[in-house]
Protein backbone atom coordinates (compact mmCIF):
# COMPACT_ATOMS: atom_id res chain seq x y z
CA UNK A 1 0.00 0.00 0.00
CA UNK A 2 1.28 3.66 -1.02
CA UNK A 3 1.49 6.45 1.45
CA UNK A 4 -0.63 9.09 1.58
CA UNK A 5 -0.64 12.35 3.34
CA UNK A 6 -3.69 14.38 3.64
CA UNK A 7 -3.47 17.38 2.86
CA UNK A 8 -4.90 20.90 4.35
CA UNK A 9 -7.88 20.88 1.78
CA UNK A 10 -9.24 17.12 3.76
CA UNK A 11 -7.99 15.10 0.05
CA UNK A 12 -5.02 12.85 0.01
CA UNK A 13 -1.56 13.60 -1.68
CA UNK A 14 1.29 11.97 -2.24
CA UNK A 15 3.12 11.17 1.17
CA UNK A 16 6.28 13.25 0.32
CA UNK A 17 4.04 16.21 0.21
CA UNK A 18 3.89 15.69 3.82
CA UNK A 19 7.55 16.62 4.60
CA UNK A 20 6.54 20.63 4.24
CA UNK A 21 2.63 20.46 5.13
CA UNK A 22 2.39 24.43 5.19
CA UNK A 23 4.51 25.21 2.34
CA UNK A 24 2.01 26.49 -0.52
CA UNK A 25 3.91 26.43 -3.31
CA UNK A 26 5.31 22.98 -2.32
CA UNK A 27 1.75 21.67 -2.94
CA UNK A 28 1.33 23.59 -5.56
CA UNK A 29 4.45 21.94 -7.54
CA UNK A 30 3.14 18.51 -6.53
CA UNK A 31 -0.33 19.18 -7.98
CA UNK A 32 0.20 21.07 -11.08
CA UNK A 33 4.24 20.09 -11.90
CA UNK A 34 5.40 16.94 -10.63
CA UNK A 35 4.32 13.91 -12.75
CA UNK A 36 2.50 15.95 -15.80
CA UNK A 37 4.74 14.99 -18.94
CA UNK A 38 7.03 17.98 -20.39
CA UNK A 39 8.12 18.38 -24.24
CA UNK A 40 9.72 21.67 -23.96
CA UNK A 41 13.34 21.46 -24.33
CA UNK A 42 14.20 24.63 -22.09
CA UNK A 43 11.82 23.02 -19.34
CA UNK A 44 13.26 20.02 -19.52
CA UNK A 45 17.16 21.53 -19.23
CA UNK A 46 16.10 23.22 -16.30
CA UNK A 47 14.58 20.13 -14.51
CA UNK A 48 17.93 18.25 -15.45
CA UNK A 49 20.22 20.54 -13.89
CA UNK A 50 17.73 21.58 -11.18
CA UNK A 51 17.51 17.81 -10.15
CA UNK A 52 21.83 17.86 -10.40
CA UNK A 53 21.27 20.28 -7.60
CA UNK A 54 19.23 18.77 -5.59
CA UNK A 55 21.82 15.76 -5.05
CA UNK A 56 22.60 15.85 -1.02
CA UNK A 57 19.52 18.12 -0.44
CA UNK A 58 15.87 18.52 0.06
CA UNK A 59 13.66 19.14 -3.31
CA UNK A 60 11.82 21.79 -0.92
CA UNK A 61 15.23 23.36 -1.02
CA UNK A 62 15.55 23.73 -4.29
CA UNK A 63 12.19 24.46 -5.49
CA UNK A 64 12.02 27.71 -3.08
CA UNK A 65 15.41 28.99 -4.44
CA UNK A 66 13.78 27.95 -8.26
CA UNK A 67 13.13 32.03 -8.62
CA UNK A 68 17.15 32.64 -8.20
CA UNK A 69 18.54 29.44 -10.21
CA UNK A 70 16.38 30.91 -13.26
CA UNK A 71 17.85 34.54 -12.84
CA UNK A 72 21.34 33.00 -12.50
CA UNK A 73 21.02 30.75 -15.51
CA UNK A 74 19.27 32.47 -18.23
CA UNK A 75 15.67 31.00 -17.95
CA UNK A 76 17.85 28.19 -18.70
CA UNK A 77 18.36 28.98 -22.47
CA UNK A 78 21.05 26.40 -22.63
CA UNK A 79 22.71 28.25 -25.60
CA UNK A 80 23.32 31.07 -23.64
CA UNK A 81 24.43 29.31 -20.63
CA UNK A 82 26.53 27.24 -23.44
CA UNK A 83 28.67 30.46 -23.31
CA UNK A 84 29.51 31.38 -19.72
CA UNK A 85 32.98 31.15 -18.94
CA UNK A 86 35.20 31.36 -15.65
CA UNK A 87 34.17 34.90 -14.92
CA UNK A 88 30.20 33.46 -14.97
CA UNK A 89 31.48 30.70 -12.92
CA UNK A 90 33.06 33.12 -10.31
CA UNK A 91 29.55 34.97 -10.25
CA UNK A 92 27.77 32.30 -9.60
CA UNK A 93 29.40 31.34 -6.43
CA UNK A 94 29.09 34.77 -4.98
CA UNK A 95 25.19 34.46 -6.14
CA UNK A 96 23.55 33.34 -2.39
CA UNK A 97 20.31 33.23 -3.99
CA UNK A 98 21.86 29.87 -5.43
CA UNK A 99 23.64 26.83 -4.46
CA UNK A 100 26.83 27.84 -4.30
CA UNK A 101 29.07 24.91 -5.35
CA UNK A 102 31.52 25.09 -8.08
CA UNK A 103 31.15 21.44 -9.31
CA UNK A 104 27.79 21.58 -9.83
CA UNK A 105 27.42 25.44 -11.38
CA UNK A 106 30.15 24.02 -13.85
CA UNK A 107 28.48 20.71 -14.50
CA UNK A 108 25.09 23.33 -16.09
CA UNK A 109 28.03 24.82 -18.01
CA UNK A 110 29.17 21.76 -19.33
CA UNK A 111 25.96 20.30 -19.48
CA UNK A 112 24.63 23.37 -21.44
CA UNK A 113 26.69 22.97 -24.35
CA UNK A 114 26.30 18.85 -24.46
CA UNK A 115 22.83 19.86 -24.58
CA UNK A 116 23.66 21.93 -27.44
CA UNK A 117 25.49 18.86 -29.14
CA UNK A 118 22.40 16.48 -28.17
CA UNK A 119 20.37 18.66 -29.96
CA UNK A 120 22.00 19.34 -33.06
CA UNK A 121 22.19 15.17 -33.55
CA UNK A 122 18.74 14.31 -32.31
CA UNK A 123 16.51 17.13 -33.25
CA UNK A 124 15.69 17.92 -29.62
CA UNK A 125 16.36 17.16 -26.10
CA UNK A 126 12.66 16.00 -25.84
CA UNK A 127 12.70 13.66 -28.67
CA UNK A 128 15.67 11.86 -27.07
CA UNK A 129 14.83 11.67 -23.40
CA UNK A 130 11.24 10.91 -24.19
CA UNK A 131 12.53 7.27 -25.92
CA UNK A 132 13.47 6.35 -22.06
CA UNK A 133 10.02 6.14 -20.50
CA UNK A 134 9.13 3.25 -18.65
CA UNK A 135 6.16 1.10 -20.13
CA UNK A 136 4.99 0.88 -16.56
CA UNK A 137 5.84 2.48 -13.34
CA UNK A 138 7.73 1.05 -10.40
CA UNK A 139 6.33 2.46 -7.18
CA UNK A 140 8.72 2.83 -4.63
CA UNK A 141 12.08 2.80 -6.79
CA UNK A 142 14.84 5.17 -6.38
CA UNK A 143 16.40 4.27 -9.45
CA UNK A 144 15.05 2.14 -12.87
CA UNK A 145 16.42 -0.13 -15.69
CA UNK A 146 14.84 3.39 -17.74
CA UNK A 147 16.70 5.51 -15.01
CA UNK A 148 20.03 3.78 -15.28
CA UNK A 149 19.65 3.49 -19.49
CA UNK A 150 18.95 7.32 -19.73
CA UNK A 151 21.92 8.18 -17.55
CA UNK A 152 24.42 5.69 -18.79
CA UNK A 153 23.80 7.66 -22.43
CA UNK A 154 23.96 10.94 -21.26
CA UNK A 155 27.29 10.43 -19.19
CA UNK A 156 28.34 8.97 -22.36
CA UNK A 157 27.44 12.04 -24.09
CA UNK A 158 29.49 14.10 -21.86
CA UNK A 159 26.94 14.89 -18.92
CA UNK A 160 27.62 15.54 -15.31
CA UNK A 161 25.46 14.91 -12.30
CA UNK A 162 23.15 12.26 -13.95
CA UNK A 163 22.90 9.61 -12.39
CA UNK A 164 20.42 6.84 -12.28
CA UNK A 165 19.02 8.27 -9.04
CA UNK A 166 19.24 11.80 -9.94
CA UNK A 167 17.63 10.52 -13.53
CA UNK A 168 14.94 8.59 -11.91
CA UNK A 169 13.63 11.80 -9.67
CA UNK A 170 14.15 13.76 -12.82
CA UNK A 171 11.43 11.15 -15.13
CA UNK A 172 8.92 11.57 -12.53
CA UNK A 173 8.84 15.04 -12.08
CA UNK A 174 8.37 16.12 -15.87
CA UNK A 175 5.93 12.72 -16.19
CA UNK A 176 8.33 10.16 -18.29
CA UNK A 177 6.62 8.08 -15.67
CA UNK A 178 3.95 8.86 -13.24
CA UNK A 179 4.55 8.29 -9.99
CA UNK A 180 2.07 9.67 -8.02
CA UNK A 181 0.07 7.09 -5.66
CA UNK A 182 -2.99 4.98 -7.21
CA UNK A 183 -5.04 6.92 -4.38
CA UNK A 184 -3.44 10.60 -4.26
CA UNK A 185 -5.64 13.23 -5.45
CA UNK A 186 -3.46 14.27 -8.43
CA UNK A 187 -3.28 11.02 -9.90
CA UNK A 188 -6.35 11.10 -12.24
CA UNK A 189 -4.96 14.41 -13.42
CA UNK A 190 -1.76 13.52 -14.61
CA UNK A 191 -2.80 10.49 -16.26
CA UNK A 192 -5.22 12.41 -18.40
CA UNK A 193 -2.23 14.55 -19.52
CA UNK A 194 -0.53 11.23 -20.44
CA UNK A 195 -3.51 10.41 -22.18
CA UNK A 196 -3.92 14.22 -24.29
CA UNK A 197 0.36 14.07 -24.02
CA UNK A 198 2.21 13.51 -27.76
CA UNK A 199 5.43 11.73 -27.59
CA UNK A 200 7.81 13.80 -29.25
CA UNK A 201 9.26 11.56 -32.02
Amino acid sequence: MEKLWTAPDGKPRCAWCGAAPDDAEYLRYHDEEWGFPVADDRRLFEKLCLEGFQAGLSWRTILNKRPAFRAAFREFDFRQVARFGERDVERLLQDAGIVRHRGKIEAVIGNARACVELIEAEGSLARFVWRFAPAERTPGATETAASKALSKELKKRGWRFVGPTTMHAFMQSVGLVNDHADACETHAAAVRARKAFKVPN
